[in-house]
């Protein structure tokens, strides 16, 4: 597990048996939460980069609420809201939406982008859960330093290194980074320059890791916008 380079992004060498998948996410997002708790699962035996990146300032760049459920008519938002709780159930994790939301997550995102291998992955895994599990605010150094000491990182380091002008210019990369490949919100997972959108969509990214090249004919977006689709 590792947070390597966006040269070779989603780049799959299958000669070598084993595929890369780049798990973008942001820890705001309760679809990333799901994601996160089964990517591990799902790209079991692969190369598993993970790609932190600013969800509300992909949304800036491509002009899109920054809160898209508080835009839902309420029926869709009960139903988004439900969805949740019913992948939290399907997949047997514990959830619970939060008390503070959206949180803005630049801390959090800027410590695990200092990170690398299983220190990285238990991280992420565990700032997600402060969040979707606990309750949590890690918009607070506190609760970010609190959870860091808990897994035994050095969070006097990881803290004071989340205003290093290489790790802000970092985070700020992967995010324009994010919009350039192509992706529309969090969490997605890029496999062979493949983008793939949501939690729901980790059945195909295990199938894209294991050589299958999904029909995606270019879609016509302006004849979309013109019929007022």
């Amino acid at each position: 597990m590792k947070q390597g380079s966006l040269a070779a992004l989603g780049r799959t060498d299958y000669g070598s048996g084993m595929a890369r998948c780049d798990f973008w996410f942001d820890f705001s997002s309760p679809f990333a939460y799901l994601g996160a708790t089964q990517v591990e699962r799902y790209t079991s035996g692969h190369e598993l980069v993970y790609q932190p990146f600013l969800l509300g300032g992909l949304f800036k760049i491509l002009g899109s609420p920054i809160v898209p459920l508080a835009t839902f008519h309420e029926n869709k938002m009960r139903l988004a809201l439900k969805d949740q709780y019913r992948w939290a159930d399907h997949w047997g994790v514990p959830f619970k939406f939060p008390s503070i939301f959206p949180q803005m997550t630049v801390l959090p995102l800027r410590v695990v982008l200092q990170l690398q291998g299983a220190d990285q992955k238990r991280a992420v895994r565990a700032l997600f859960d402060e969040v979707w599990v606990n309750d949590g605010n890690i918009q607070t150094e506190e609760t970010v330093r609190r959870v860091l000491t808990t897994l035994g990182l050095p969070e006097d380091d990881l803290i004071r290194g989340a205003q290093d002008p290489k790790i802000k210019d970092a985070l700020k990369h992967n995010t324009e980074e994010a919009a350039r490949v192509g992706l529309c919100g969090a969490p997605s997972f890029v496999v062979d320059g493949e983008v793939f959108w949501g939690q729901d969509r980790l059945e195909m990214v295990k199938k894209a890791l294991e050589g299958w090249k999904p029909a995606s004919p270019d879609v016509d977006t302006q004849r979309l916008k013109s019929a007022g689709v």
